[in-house]
This record gives structure tokens, sequence and C-alpha cells, in this order.
């Protein structure tokens, strides 16, 4: 089952052309990506307190067209693979039903005291 998150592109997210600055991008699917993972009942602030944090491993990015000032987008996630302490996510970003960008994310959980990996929440190994 995929997310939908709404993100309103502003003057701060453009460049000097009056489109999405590239890196713009991974913000709004880092939005999304957290608020994905509220949804899923992960406290992300509890994870941390009890020595686990997120980290991107790779993101597999593609630009398919620009957004500009003042578009409504929305960034689909859904999960195309979980294990034990990595899971894959694929994030896209729409403009109506025009397609803008898209990424696959590898994400692993990590134990911040060793750096080592750690186990998924279990909701989120089970997350469709």
């Amino acid at each position: 089952m995929s997310h939908l998150f709404p993100v309103t592109v502003y003057y701060e997210d453009t460049d000097m052309g009056g489109i999405v600055y590239h890196a713009n991008y991974l913000k709004f699917i880092e939005r999304a990506r957290s608020d994905w993972v509220r949804k899923q009942g992960v406290d992300q602030i509890a994870l941390r307190e009890a020595g686990i944090a997120f980290a991107v491993r790779r993101i597999n990015a593609e630009f398919h067209a620009p957004a500009r000032l003042d578009d409504r987008l929305t960034v689909e996630t859904s999960v195309m693979k979980a294990g034990g302490a990595r899971m894959v996510l694929e994030q896209v970003v729409t403009r109506s039903a025009t397609s803008l960008f898209r990424a696959e994310v590898e994400l692993a959980a990590l134990d911040m005291a060793s750096g080592r990996p750690a186990r998924l929440p279990e909701v989120l190994r089970r997350a469709e």
C-alpha cells in the first residue's frame, strides 16, 4: 500500500530559472519518508533514544520533468522490499498525472553507538 504526501513548491525551492532546484527533490522525498514512518506507527524520537537511527545507503534517482513555483505535487512512497536491517522504497514525485522525479532509496537501520546494522522495527519489515 502506498503513502501519499502533498508538497507545495515555494520560492525557496526554485532556482534562477524558476524551476525546482534538483537537490530539493531529495528534501521532498525525505519529508514524505519521515511522514510514512510516522504513519506506520514508528516514533522516531523513541527510536533514537533507544539508540537506533536510519541512514540512507543508496539513492538511484531519475529526473523526468521540472516542477515550478506554486506547483502542487504529490510524493508517493511504497515499499519495494524489506529485510532484517535494510529496506528499499520507491518514491515518485508527480504533478497531477505527470511523473517528475523517481527514486529508489535504500535505508539501513543502524545502532548509533557502534555504527553496526540493527534490526528494522517489525512494523516496517511488514509494511507494504
